[in-house]
């Protein structure tokens, strides 16, 4: 895996690939939103308030894999020394609190005219909250030290011990009792939700996915840009 994160090479592997993944990600939300919206028809409970979940779902999903994803990174960085790692891992943080933030908000909307309150104390929630303020940590600890390396194995330690609220999150709904149901969607006997809603949910799933491929690409690729140019600036203050 070292021979292809090469940071030379990952740009240019990159610069190959961003056209192609952007078409992707744009085709494949056009196509989820218009399905979400247009084509699956309205809960025979929640009526129209449940499109909402055609974005409340995928974004809580994004914002449990980009945490995993810093974590993985973080590993490389910390144990393998991963030319790209620490790279990865500051350059998805902004987008995983993002998504943290949508499935924040969209949960809100969608819990009110559900549940009659915008906010419960209950365990998926408090949890989820605390993984947002985990994100805020991560980006503030990271440029809190004047050194960069030392930032970034702080964020990476942060990163590591904060990991373990993603399975949290994941079985609070079974562990205790909350107002969130329990999954329908991974369940070893099947979807237990019909397809009509459950193929937009994966396009929209699919299309967060490529959406955070494409930034991430993109944020790496100023991060590389920034650090080579502070590291000629240095070279010619030496010189």
């Amino acid at each position: 895996m070292h021979r292809f994160a090469n940071p030379a090479r990952f740009m240019r592997i990159a610069e190959r690939l961003l056209p192609w993944v952007s078409g992707a990600t744009g085709l494949t939300l056009i196509a989820g939103l218009y399905f979400g919206l247009f084509a699956s028809p309205a809960d025979y409970q929640q009526g129209e308030t449940v499109r909402i979940m055609y974005v409340h779902v995928p974004a809580a999903w994004m914002a449990l894999f980009i945490y995993t994803t810093m974590a993985v990174a973080s590993v490389s960085y910390i144990v393998w020394k991963h030319p790209l790692a620490d790279v990865a891992a500051q350059a998805a943080a902004p987008i995983g609190a993002g998504f943290t933030a949508m499935a924040l908000i969209t949960g809100s909307l969608w819990g009110q005219p559900m549940w009659g309150t915008w906010w419960v104390w209950d365990a998926r929630l408090t949890s989820v909250l605390i993984l947002f303020f985990l994100y805020l940590g991560y980006m503030a600890l990271v440029n809190a030290f004047d050194d960069p390396e030392r930032g970034s194995r702080a964020g990476a330690i942060l990163a590591l011990v904060g990991f373990i609220n993603v399975p949290i999150i994941k079985f609070s709904v079974d562990w205790w009792n909350t107002l969130h149901q329990p999954a329908s969607v991974v369940k070893m006997d099947g979807p237990a939700i019909d397809n009509s809603m459950l193929i937009p949910l994966l396009l929209m799933a699919l299309g967060f996915k490529l959406y955070f491929l494409v930034v991430l690409v993109i944020r790496m690729r100023g991060e590389l840009t920034a650090r080579r140019v502070r590291a000629l600036r240095l070279v010619e203050a030496d010189v």
